[in-house]
């Protein structure tokens, strides 16, 4: 359950960027121990430079989970925020500056959608052979049906890992699972599985707006990869004629880019990894590196400014920010922090307590497969 978002007052946009930051700043020191505020790497910097912790989604909510402070103002989007609450005490209070802050790729899955697929799989196959995984970048509700169901979520990181604890053998030669229906980032499926040994002709793409996907039902039963059809808007607009482009200016320069990109970039470029692998990969070159990184521009822009020794730059010039992440500004932070400082508790986020149960049991397997 969400509160409904109150309408932010006109003079926190009014206000200029330096009153902001000494209200916030005032803020933040008079909540103290009380308040922690977790900033994403793809945050931009007006909001980083109050962030007490930085790192991605689920390192982000680990955190919290380690922290006594009251108030958790999670600088992240939707999923994030529902994934913090459900793993911190029921003291603590977990506040998204802007409930606009969603995510799309999220939004490209929904319950009803994955209910009516694993429905018209049973139709097709042993159900009983087939395990949901789903990517941290969904909602409570679809992890919570992971949960229900036997399988587990995955983070950009750990994904081989969970794959391999569906798919492959045991000491004993039996494995949990024939096939997994991945959702909802296709790219990290299909990247991982080919990183796992498995061939393009052992996926298929699930179309969820389709009868079976827009399967056969052949396909359906002969796929051990079952990817739904999701994406980020963010890494889907980098192309291997970008890399072409940075070669011709830097022949010795290097690619990396997140796995959430297509496959043929991923092939084109020299690594790919999480966000985290990213950020030690650029620590890890040799000074005077040029590097193109193919993710968020706030973190690129970050990145090239903590290492000038380096040269930094997007994979793709033009790339815009995460616009859903962008939604957390200066202004909301500002708001929900004086109104928290007045006993006020703007946009709180809240998972119900069956579906945080089921939820919290997909994630704890992800821990113990890790």
């Amino acid at each position: 359950m969400i509160k409904i978002q109150a309408a932010m007052p006109a003079v926190y946009r009014e206000a200029s960027a330096e009153e902001l930051s000494h209200r916030i700043a005032a803020a933040k020191d008079a909540l103290g121990s009380r308040l922690l505020i977790l900033g994403h790497h793809y945050q931009m910097d007006e909001v980083m430079d109050f962030a007490d912790a930085r790192g991605d989604s689920f390192g982000l909510s680990r955190i919290a989970e380690d922290s006594t402070a009251e108030l958790v103002v999670f600088c992240g989007v939707h999923f994030m925020a529902e994934s913090a609450d459900i793993l911190t005490a029921d003291h603590q209070k977990v506040i998204l500056p802007d409930l606009a802050a969603g995510c799309s790729m999220a939004d490209m899955a929904d319950l009803d959608q994955v209910e009516t697929a694993w429905a018209q799989l049973a139709e097709v196959t042993d159900i009983e052979r087939v395990l949901p995984i789903t990517y941290m970048n969904s909602t409570a509700a679809l992890k919570a049906f992971v949960g229900r169901h036997g399988g587990a979520v995955c983070t950009s990181s750990n994904a081989r890992a969970v794959l391999r604890w569906a798919l492959d053998p045991d000491e004993n030669g039996v494995t949990r699972a024939d096939k997994v229906l991945f959702f909802p980032d296709q790219h990290l499926g299909r990247n991982t599985g080919v990183e796992l040994g498995y061939a393009l002709e052992d996926m298929a793409l699930w179309d969820p707006s389709r009868r079976l996907g827009g399967l056969e039902e052949t396909q359906a039963k002969g796929a051990t990869l079952l990817l739904w059809k999701g994406h980020c808007s963010v890494h889907q607009r980098f192309e291997v004629s970008q890399i072409e482009e940075f070669r011709q200016r830097y022949p010795e320069g290097l690619v990396v880019v997140h796995p959430e990109c297509s496959h043929e970039l991923v092939v084109a470029a020299d690594a790919s990894g999480s966000t985290d692998f990213i950020i030690k990969y650029v620590e890890a070159a040799t000074p005077g590196t040029a590097i193109a990184i193919g993710t968020e521009v706030n973190l690129v822009k970050r990145l090239a400014d903590e290492h000038q020794e380096r040269v930094i730059e997007c994979l793709d010039s033009e790339v815009c920010p995460c616009v859903t992440m962008s939604r957390i500004d200066a202004a909301h932070l500002c708001w929900v922090l004086e109104e928290a400082q007045e006993g006020r508790i703007r946009n709180q986020i809240t998972v119900d307590e069956e579906t945080a149960t089921w939820a919290k049991v997909a994630l704890e397997r992800m821990l113990a497969i890790i």
